[in-house]
């Protein structure tokens, strides 16, 4: 490999001949060889959006020539696209701000101006990494106000519309199953009877519940702290810099942002991005629920509940012919122990925060993209590939709904407790209906049963 040398305020560094990225950059490499773990591409998308907006603002304010800017904004476009992510090498374990994935940034776009200008990278000119690119900026208030872009833009482009689908999917089925009875289960025991409708129905509760209380969270996180640079005292930017970068962001990137007051806050901490978090994991919570349900629902088919049939899309053993695993419930599982996982690894590093600045803010957004993604990633393709797929199995469920001794339930506003207990004990002794059992004692009549004992009425209020 050739190289060639870049200075920085430490000395001389032999950089990659074709490398983008600069002398800072490498010494990053060197010093943090921990782990395979790089920053997101989402968040050095980010980035572009806020170098770009800046080189158009601090241009407006007359800090920047109309040459730099368009040169800034042509590099700029490369990161957005994702066309020079082979250029950010580091790894999420570096120093706390995030200083050195600013400044990985800041090089490559001089560096890539330089090459759109004719020049030779490393010579910063005509850009200056620090003088031109981070213009206005540290990386104490731009990294995280890419962590708020990234979450911002993964959240409304990828999770929230998965959500949305997941549960009017779930209330299709509800419909579909509307009036199919079957047995409840309490303390996995039979109980009162309920529909297939209402369980699924409540399935989509769960998850429309959790999706309105993640969008209601999440604009705390459209408030960012651009224009506060090192503490959140705005030091070396101009006046009306803060909302002339909030104002473009939201034009660029199609968001709506605000200026955030007391830019320390999202300096010094990312109680925004915690809360994101905790209701991430709230919904991980009713995901396991459902998942473990419909496991528990699939269960046989001969041996189980065998209440419900999952598509069979693929194997489900290397020695077992035949064997249909619940699959894609067992992989949303595992999706959301992760993200269970990660929350308390966000909730740790959220409170990392020593006077003005937080010192994990790489880990944070690491964790909290990742979760986004698995869930996303994890629901779409439950949806797809399984509750899509899912039907009853109407004679098993008539079997049981017939069987359950719990349906006794319907007698207590016409026997009294102790009278209906007295009937579903003899139907458990002897084996024996419910009914039968009812006449044997004399309390009933086969008629007065017949009318009293109505399954589908026992599963709404009358």
């Amino acid at each position: 490999m050739n190289y060639r040398f870049e200075s920085d305020t430490l000395g001389k560094v032999q950089v990659p001949e074709k490398a983008l990225y600069g002398a800072q950059t490498v010494r990053a490499k060197e010093n943090f060889p921990i782990g395979d773990e790089k920053m997101p591409a989402d968040l050095i998308s980010a980035y572009g959006y806020i170098k770009k907006a800046a080189a158009i603002v601090n241009n407006n304010l007359g800090l920047l020539s109309d040459y730099k800017k368009q040169l800034i904004i042509k590099a700029a476009d490369g990161l957005i696209s994702g066309e020079l992510i082979e250029e950010f090498p580091l790894p999420v374990w570096q120093t706390g701000s995030g200083t050195q994935t600013n400044m990985n940034v800041n090089e490559v776009i001089s560096n890539k101006a330089a090459i759109i200008a004719g020049n030779r990278p490393g010579e910063k000119y005509p850009l200056h990494p620090n003088d031109d690119v981070n213009m206005s900026q540290s990386s104490n208030d731009t990294f995280p106000t890419a962590m708020a872009i990234s979450t911002m833009q993964r959240m409304e482009n990828c999770l929230l519309p998965i959500l949305n689908n997941f549960e009017k999917e779930l209330l299709k089925k509800a419909k579909e199953f509307q009036g199919i009875t079957k047995v409840g289960r309490t303390h996995l025991m039979d109980a009162t009877p309920i529909t297939c409708g209402q369980e699924f129905a409540t399935f989509a509760a769960q998850i429309n519940e959790g999706r309105k209380v993640l969008i209601n969270i999440m604009e705390n996180v459209r408030k960012i702290p651009i224009g506060g640079t090192a503490v959140g005292t705005g030091l070396n930017t101009k006046k009306g810099f803060a909302e002339l970068m909030v104002e473009e962001l939201s034009s660029l990137t199609g968001m709506k942002f605000y200026v955030r007051k007391e830019k320390g806050v999202n300096i010094a901490a990312h109680d925004n991005l915690v809360a994101v978090s905790g209701s991430l994991k709230t919904i991980a919570t009713s995901l396991m629920k459902i998942a473990n349900d419909i496991r528990w629902m699939a269960s046989g088919p001969r041996a189980g509940l065998a209440e419900i049939m999952i598509p069979a899309n693929e194997p489900g053993s290397s020695i077992m012919p035949g064997k249909i695993n619940p699959t894609q419930a067992e992989a949303l599982y595992q999706v959301c122990v992760h993200v269970m996982g990660n929350d308390l690894a966000i909730s740790f590093a959220g409170s990392s925060g020593n006077f003005q600045l937080n010192v994990c803010k790489p880990v944070i957004i690491y964790n909290l993209l990742q979760s986004i993604k698995l869930l996303a990633d994890g629901i779409d393709s439950f949806t797809k590939r399984c509750l899509s797929g899912i039907t009853v199995n109407k004679e098993q469920l008539a079997s049981n709904v017939k069987n359950s001794l719990m349906l006794v339930t319907a007698l207590n506003p016409v026997l009294g407790y102790d009278k209906a207990a007295e009937i579903a004990k003899l139907a458990q002794a002897k084996n024996i209906s419910l009914k039968k059992a009812a006449l044997n004692l004399e309390y009933l009549t086969a008629d007065e049963f017949d009318e009293l004992v109505k399954p589908i009425k026992m599963a709404n209020p009358h």
